[in-house]
């Protein structure tokens, strides 16, 4: 458990420690993980300054770091912790799987969004429409992980 307690811990500080440093973005990052075209992409940028931008993509290596870390973090506390005890073996499999696929869809959001912050992809409207898909899908499974959780919870104490 020590080390799913420390990838638990180490994924918190990143977490807190990115908030802290995007936290100056107006709008933030999310109006711009699930900005589906060009247009909407330049809308979210517009607002921020040359140093804003500067700022977004230097978290990028970092958030790779936290991605990293919390699809770790997921993998381990479904295969190593006791709370998933009476759920299924498709549910921990399904749980087992949702933040490492969240990692995978956040670090091609990333690698997407470094390409498309460095100039306007106008003529390809469907790499905006990629980036934002994964960011979806990337909050989709970590609601899942989170609505599994909360179900292995309830079933944990059941009588």
């Amino acid at each position: 458990m020590r080390t799913v307690l420390t990838s638990g811990l180490i994924t918190l500080a990143l977490f807190v420690g990115l908030g802290w440093y995007l936290a100056p973005l107006e709008p933030g990052v999310v109006a711009l993980q699930f900005a589906f075209t060009p247009s909407a992409f330049a809308e979210v940028l517009s607002h921020w300054s040359t140093e804003d931008l500067i700022r977004y993509r230097q978290h990028l290596p970092v958030d790779f770091l936290l991605l990293v870390a919390y699809g770790l973090f997921g993998y381990l506390f479904v295969t190593r912790s006791g709370v998933w005890g009476a759920s299924s073996p498709s549910v921990r499999r399904l749980a087992t799987w949702c933040l490492p696929l969240a990692a995978l869809c956040d670090a091609a959001e990333n690698a997407l969004h470094g390409w498309l912050t460095v100039l306007p992809r106008l003529a390809d409207p469907w790499v905006y429409a990629a980036s934002a898909g994964f960011s979806s899908l990337k909050w989709a499974l970590i609601a899942a992980f989170g609505l599994l959780l909360i179900r292995a919870r309830l079933r944990q104490h059941k009588p």
